[in-house]
């Protein structure tokens, strides 16, 4: 497989890229803060990111088909308004975090399916105000040193990190054109496919291998 020649340059050296404050080309809108208890796994009609679930299992570039996202409990439902629905485009921000590795993890909304979807308890959504982005893009982006670096030097606390809406608006984002955007994304994207594979290819040889051990060195009686 041949990818093309790709460009992460950093600030000061950044020809052809665009550098602005994250406050200038995003909005911040409401989030919720319902706890684990407040959600419902199996049925629903909204549902909730929970900020646990960044951590922990969501893809940087978020797919709703592919993952399993709990659903506001039907005695909350009352609690949301339009204005709190994600878009596909959004980013999601964890914002707190035991990890400095973690402070500020972003996913970013690339198919909802027509599903509504909320953001929920320690998470911050934001949405770029122009179509200064490619889908798929800023997934990519954010998991990068060059944005993970800003950051992670704005958070604050000691044994829990938080990161405020106030302190990421004032972050750098570099990005080049849409179409340059749309090749980085595809050529990463490609790779993130090609790596899902091979682990479940991994997966499934570790399981023959124990089957194999099983037959071969049987139980005692």
């Amino acid at each position: 497989m041949v990818y093309p020649k790709l460009r992460f340059p950093q600030f000061k050296d950044c020809k052809g890229w665009r550098v602005m404050r994250l406050g200038s080309i995003f909005n911040f809108f409401p989030t919720n803060s319902f706890s684990r208890d407040k959600l419902d796994e199996r049925i629903g009609t909204i549902k909730n990111i929970h900020y646990g679930d960044i951590h922990t299992k969501f893809s940087a570039l978020f797919d709703i088909e592919k993952e399993s996202v709990p659903f506001v409990s039907d005695a909350f439902m009352k609690k949301i308004r339009e204005n709190h629905y994600c878009k596909e485009g959004d980013l999601i921000f964890a914002d707190a975090s035991e990890d400095l590795d973690d402070i500020g993890k972003a996913i970013e909304i690339v198919n909802l399916n027509n599903e509504i979807m909320v953001s929920g308890l320690h998470t911050l959504l934001a949405r770029p105000i122009e179509s200064y982005f490619s889908i798929g893009f800023l997934g990519h982006l954010f998991q990068s040193n060059l944005m993970k670096k800003q950051i992670q030097k704005e958070s604050q606390g000691t044994k829990v990190l938080g990161i405020s809406t106030k302190r990421l608006n004032d972050i750098l984002v570099i990005f080049p054109s849409i179409q340059e955007q749309q090749a980085i994304a595809d050529c990463l994207s490609s790779l993130d496919k090609l790596i899902s594979e091979e682990n479940e290819q991994i997966g499934r040889l570790k399981d023959h291998k124990k089957g194999l051990m099983q037959q071969l060195f049987p139980k005692m009686q």
